[in-house]
């Protein structure tokens, strides 16, 4: 248990840094594609308002004469780090002129199929290949402008991917220490479950050696003076004692068990149809009435012996919070895995704390009546489930008729 509580630990916290550093990176991402986005435009929308060439800077001011938005990013340097081409458009959207007196790596033939592409997409701003271009419609046609953004992406990119390099380095040392951290996280704990695992055989112990005495010494008084009234109300009460303390112990041993199960391959389908067949002369003294649907020769590994156990309970459970005349009915289905389900028809199924089903000594009874039950079978039944790999799961159904199921 302690074993399977820290590698939780560990697994929510990965998760955790996972999501922490991802959403980190995803803004950091966003952020550095829209700021590069709003620096193409801004040079885009520059060269296009100044008739396809760029903004000449005043000497003593050095800025440009105009107004831009984010006109912060341009400086008296920019105009030389940046590769441009103007395409003046007619009105039927054929090329006019072009000027390319500002960048050397692109020809004309490649200038015209820029020009179809961008004419093709019929929209305002956008991409072509490293290109931003921007579109503005004039009187005679239209004027195209495409600024090269591969210096930009280039750094756009080493920024992202050394982002990612820190994020993830930082990821991997804080994981490391989780792991390093989380043996002593839950140490606590385990001190806590090994005092209770403790307390438990201790417990037993102290309890079996008395009763066991008591439930002596009471055949011998019932042999002298016959058996009484008084009498068998303490047999019965120590005989619900020694069965309530086998519970206690059975479902610690359970627990605390770190051995892995012998499984051995057996038929699923047999076991539990022999299980069923054990109590169906019993649901008929209950007037309660137990069909069962089985696929034919479902197949497990797994140990058979508590796999029939896990069965008896679940229908020992059915039968007692079943109502009277109801039904009861066990499927097993091969999925997957093999799926065992075990209804009963129960009218009062709304007052039931399902989350709390399968907790130790958990009883619908608030007044804790005694039925026969301590509350502890479901949560024997879950630890079974829980040792094979399985799960074990509450639902509440709605059939045609008024009862409910549990």
């Amino acid at each position: 248990m302690i074993r399977n509580l820290r590698r939780r630990f560990i697994l929510i916290s990965a998760a955790s840094i996972f999501v922490v550093f991802f959403g980190i990176f995803l803004l950091i991402l966003i952020f550095s594609r829209v700021q590069m986005k709003r620096t193409m435009d801004t040079l885009t929308d520059a060269i296009s308002s100044n008739d396809g060439v760029f903004p000449k800077f005043d000497p003593l001011e050095k800025r440009p004469p105009s107004q831009f938005p984010y006109s912060d990013v341009i400086t008296a340097e920019t105009q030389f780090s940046t590769r441009f081409f103007t395409v003046w458009l007619d009105d039927r959207q054929e090329i006019d002129r072009v000027n390319i007196d500002s960048i050397s790596s692109i020809s004309e033939s490649e200038v015209e199929n820029y020009v179809k592409r961008a004419v093709k997409e019929r929209a305002e701003r956008g991409w072509i290949a490293d290109y931003r271009y921007k579109v503005v419609r004039t009187d005679t046609g239209s004027t195209m402008v495409f600024v090269n953004g591969a210096m930009n992406q280039n750094v756009t990119n080493r920024l992202l991917f050394t982002a990612f390099l820190v994020l993830l380095g930082s990821a991997v040392l804080i994981l490391g220490l989780t792991i390093i951290i989380s043996k002593r996280a839950v140490r606590p704990i385990a001190d806590s479950y090994e005092k209770q695992k403790q307390f438990i055989t201790d417990a037993n112990h102290e309890l079996k050696t008395p009763l066991t005495l008591i439930l002596s010494n009471l055949d011998i008084v019932e042999s002298e003076v016959g058996k009484n009234e008084w009498l068998d109300d303490i047999r019965s009460e120590g005989e619900r004692m020694g069965l309530l303390i086998n519970q206690m112990v059975t479902l610690s041993r359970m627990a605390e068990s770190d051995t892995p199960l012998e499984c051995t391959a057996f038929d699923l389908s047999g076991a539990v149809t022999d299980t069923v067949s054990e109590f169906q002369s019993l649901a008929a003294e209950r007037n309660k009435t137990l069909t069962a649907a089985f696929e034919p020769r479902v197949t497990y590994c797994g140990d058979e012996a508590l796999i029939r156990r896990l069965t008896a309970i679940l229908l020992d459970n059915a039968l007692k919070y079943c109502d009277p005349g109801g039904r009861i009915q066990v499927t097993l289905s091969q999925r997957r895995h093999p799926v065992l389900t075990v209804e009963n028809t129960y009218a009062e199924v709304g007052t039931l704390e399902l989350d709390r089903l399968f907790d130790r000594f958990y009883r619908a009874d608030k007044a804790r009546t005694f039925s026969g039950s301590f509350g502890v079978g479901l949560s024997i039944a879950q630890s079974i489930a829980k040792k094979h790999r399985g799960r074990s799961r509450p639902t509440r159904r709605a059939p045609p008729s008024d009862s409910g199921w549990p």
